[in-house]
């Protein structure tokens, strides 16, 4: 009866197919003897025959895929013989052990794949060729007796195949038929889903574990643009995959390109591919996933575009450490990085396979045409003839003596897989056949699930020393080595171990070397880091992508997307990374916007000093007191006040600085212009009511004049004691007024907390009695010089009016300048200077040079009634009315001023 096969037992479709196939086997390739001489396809033998009593299958790529319509080509010596002697080697161990398998010969059945997959499967039915039911009912002999057909042997489990895409279209027959199967050297992903492969297990780690150390190397050297190159085929295309699953799930490694290499490339395929990367070239790094002719023919291609040293390769197991990939192109290689599962060179396998001959190794049905290959020469047989040239075999070459050898890379993984069966069959052993020797009824058959158990749960130390383990997926722990090739600066020209993987990356960074010998790691990005104080202006669809964008103003970077403000009180730091505060600044003294005010202050001051202290000298003179003394001193006063404002404008802020400037900055005005209002008023008055009648009008005596002067100043105090009381004067920081685009320009003003408009206002009142000064001035510009102060003092107000008028643009057309402050400083210092000046110069200056030079002028006039002024008003009433230009009179009569 038919063991039960699979979960539920192959599909009724299945079951014919297979039968199909089977039976075309069978007619067209009679099964082989004990040394295995038969042929398949005519050509090729067909498979070997090792005696024993539980059979283990083998697959391997004993020769290379034939050309179209050959299904086998020329025999690979490495990857083939090297791997199938592997399981010659590792099943002489186990059967001359006597601790495993004890009085248990473990046989072999070892097929060739030809690097086919289609070829595979169709060798790969002879391992269940026992496990198909075939009905022989209606088959009879000549003689009409039934047929003795022999038993078919029984593969219990298959070590292989070799590629990854042979072994997923055998997986899917073994499975059907429970027939375990371990690979040493199938690394596809795609072989670790466990519920479509269940009965496949590797001793070799899956690519994804590869694809993961890969990402963690591209990582470690700083990379975030990469491209991959795949060779069509579940190894090329599934590595890639992995490594583009992780590296989505890693973040921060863009792909630039992900291209495919045709199974079949054209003629120039390579060099588009170089030119298609070459699309991206700051994606300098290249994952490659690849055989070792397509790695040679990409390497080739990347040498004619004159692009050696360009390309940062990292490639998979399948370049590893090898030397036929990058044979001629080291130059293009060197750098490149590779990885390779971690593996030891088996010492016992070498003896085994250098002792091996013609004669001691006949069981290898393939072994003369290795030898042929090996040491190029041609073994003779009879009525062959040989070509001309060609070399006769002797029989008498040694492997490694004769020719090169170098241990195959999977040798250790063949002899793993081998002793991982045993290990499993053993242990089966164990607890079914409790005390008994050899084979007992529980193991015939052996059952491929419950021998699938046993296989997952093995855990040795293998031919290397490493543990050999499955997981539930039954996959062997990721253990990598890493290797680049180095060129340059190095006595030893190849490929050097820089690190290892296991489960987290270890890599010596110090130990890596580039074209040329340089020790700096390459850049592959897509865009470099952004300058200090540039902010990342992501591309969209590309995370690893962005332009650079200055925080530009007073903005900093505030994290690395995104530009901040700084507070108004602070500016940028030089590398924009954060804020600092703004420096504050004040007038200083030796600021050149303060030395011409002082300069013009210290003048006036000494002037308005030199003219009380004469005044003060002469007080009883005729001309101080034909001045009006009393006026005069609080006109002077009112122009020292002036002066003295200067130096509180610049003087360093501060609570009663500020309360003085308020105070004094409109004062010094007003007590100028209210002294020479009530003078032009009184002059005013006088002379027009000396037109109507001889009585001399109201408050005209000193007395009178001072408190009408009072009057006017107390309206300037009145005002100012209201604002101190509503606003009490402080200082102020302003960081609006020295801004400019450049922020290490911008400075903080300390400074009064006086507006423009509060600054005007202080003014304003002085503006007014200076101009109804100016007003009373015109209208008593008529009135005889002999008689009066009208003319200087309307000269005086002209002038000033003129200075203010000029002053008004200037100060408010500099509002918008980085220097406001210091221009309208300087501006209102100035002005209020010269117009104190100016009043100092047309009132007080000829009158003190007359006293102090011209003493002999000083004396006393013979005094004028009030009715001689009168008189005399009318008679230039008189004289203006005719339009005369002579003069009434010649005598000086000077009007009596302490009326």
């Amino acid at each position: 009866m038919m063991p039960q096969l699979g979960r539920a037992g192959p599909h009724p479709c299945f079951r014919f197919f297979f039968l199909v196939h089977f039976f075309c086997i069978l007619l067209l390739a009679p099964a082989a003897g004990s040394r295995g001489s038969s042929a398949s396809s005519g050509t090729q033998p067909h498979s070997i025959k090792i005696e024993g009593d539980i059979t283990l299958g083998g697959l391997f790529p004993v020769h290379s895929r034939g050309p179209a319509g050959v299904p086998c080509g020329d025999i690979k010596k490495e990857k083939g013989i090297h791997r199938m002697e592997a399981m010659l080697y590792a099943l002489d161990q186990i059967n001359s052990d006597p601790d495993l398998l004890p009085n248990i010969t473990l046989g072999a059945r070892i097929l060739d794949t030809c690097s086919r997959d289609t070829y595979a499967l169709e060798q790969s039915l002879t391992f269940v060729q026992a496990l198909i039911q075939k009905d022989n009912s209606d088959v009879r002999c000549s003689n009409g007796e039934p047929p003795i057909i022999p038993k078919p042997e029984r593969v219990v489990g298959v070590i292989g195949a070799s590629a990854s895409s042979v072994s997923i279209m055998v997986a899917n027959v073994l499975r059907l038929f429970a027939v375990p199967q371990i690979s040493y050297a199938s690394t596809a992903p795609e072989l670790s889903d466990n519920n479509r492969y269940d009965f496949f297990s590797r001793v070799v780690p899956p690519d994804s574990f590869q694809a993961q150390a890969m990402v963690d190397i591209v990582k470690a050297m700083g990379w975030n643009y990469v491209s991959t190159l795949a060779s069509e085929g579940n190894y090329g295309e599934s590595g890639v995959d992995a490594f583009l699953q992780i590296s989505r799930e890693a973040g921060g490694l863009c792909i630039a390109q992900s291209i495919k290499i045709p199974r079949e490339p054209r003629p120039g395929e390579f060099d588009k591919i170089i030119k298609r990367l070459m699309e991206t070239s700051n994606a300098r790094g290249v994952i490659i996933f690849a055989n070792e002719d397509d790695i040679k023919r990409v390497l080739e291609a990347a040498k004619r575009a004159n692009l050696t040293g360009h390309f940062l390769f990292v490639g998979s197991d399948s370049w590893g450490s090898k030397i036929a990939p990058i044979l001629d192109q080291e130059d293009v290689a060197e750098g490149a990085v590779t990885i390779l599962p971690k593996r030891a060179s088996i010492e016992g396998f070498d003896q085994y396979f250098t002792s091996r001959s013609l004669e001691n190794n006949r069981r290898n049905i393939w072994f003369a045409e290795f030898w042929e290959d090996d040491f190029k020469c041609k073994l003779t047989r009879p009525g062959i003839k040989l070509d001309g040239g060609q070399r006769k075999c002797t029989g008498e070459e040694r492997i490694g003596r004769h020719s090169p050898y170098e241990q195959e890379g999977k040798v250790q993984f063949v002899i793993d897989a081998v002793y991982a069966m045993a290990h499993a069959l053993h242990s089966m052993h164990i607890d079914m056949c409790p005390g008994s020797t050899g084979i007992c009824d529980s193991m015939d058959p052996v059952e491929g699930k419950l021998l699938l158990k046993y296989i997952r749960a093995v855990n040795f130390n293998g031919s290397a020393g490493t543990g050999v383990m499955f997981n539930e997926d039954g996959d062997a722990p990721g253990r990598y080595d890493i290797f680049q090739y180095q060129l340059s600066n190095t006595t030893n020209p190849g490929y050097k171990n820089i690190g290892q993987w296991t489960n987290h990356l270890r890599l010596s960074a110090e130990d890596m070397q580039w074209s040329g010998g340089d020790k700096a790691v390459p850049d592959s990005v897509c865009s470099f880091p952004c300058e200090s104080g540039e902010r990342k202006r992501m591309v969209k669809g590309v995370p690893c992508c962005w332009h650079c964008e200055l925080c530009d103003g007073y903005q900093f970077l505030l994290d690395e997307f995104n530009c901040d403000t700084c507070p108004f009180d602070m500016r940028p730091t030089p590398n924009r990374t954060g804020c600092r505060p703004t420096p504050i600044i004040k007038l200083e003294w030796s600021s050149p916007w303060a030395i011409i005010p002082v300069f013009l202050a210290v003048l006036g001051i000494l002037a308005t000093t030199g003219v009380i202290v004469t005044f003060v000298r002469f007080n009883d003179t005729p001309i101080v007191r034909a001045s009006g003394r009393e006026l005069s001193y609080v006109l002077l006063t009112g122009i020292f006040l002036i002066y003295l404002i200067t130096f509180l404008m610049i003087a360093e802020p501060g609570a009663v600085v500020c309360a003085f400037r308020r105070l004094l900055l409109g004062l010094g005005m007003c007590i100028s212009y209210s002294a020479m209002l009530t003078k032009t008023n009184r002059i005013y008055r006088i002379f027009e009511q000396g037109k109507k009648s001889v009585t001399p009008p109201k408050f005209i005596s000193p007395t009178s004049q001072l408190i009408i002067t009072f009057i006017l100043i107390s309206v300037q105090l009145l005002s100012i004691f209201i604002w101190f009381g509503v606003v009490p004067p402080h200082t102020t920081i302003d960081f609006e007024e020295q801004r400019p685009p450049n922020p290490e320009l911008a400075r903080g003003i300390l400074k009064c907390d006086m507006s423009d408009l509060s600054l005007i206002g202080c003014l304003s009142y002085s503006m007014v009695l200076m101009v109804t000064c100016t007003v009373y001035a015109i209208k008593s510009r008529g009135v005889p010089e002999t008689f009066n102060e009208a003319k200087p003092i309307g000269f005086t107000m002209y002038t000033t009016c003129i200075i203010w008028l000029a002053f008004v643009p200037i100060f408010f057309g500099t509002a918008q300048s980085t220097e406001k402050m210091f221009i309208q400083t300087t501006t209102l210092t100035v002005s209020m200077s010269l117009s104190a000046t100016v009043s100092l110069g047309m009132l007080y200056i000829p009158k003190v040079y007359v006293i102090i030079f011209h003493p002999e002028q000083n004396v006393q006039k013979r005094k004028r009634s009030f009715k001689a002024v009168a008189q005399a008003a009318a008679a230039s009433s008189r004289l203006s009315q005719k339009s005369s230009d002579k003069q009434n009179g010649e005598t000086k009569v000077e009007p009596d001023r302490s009326q």
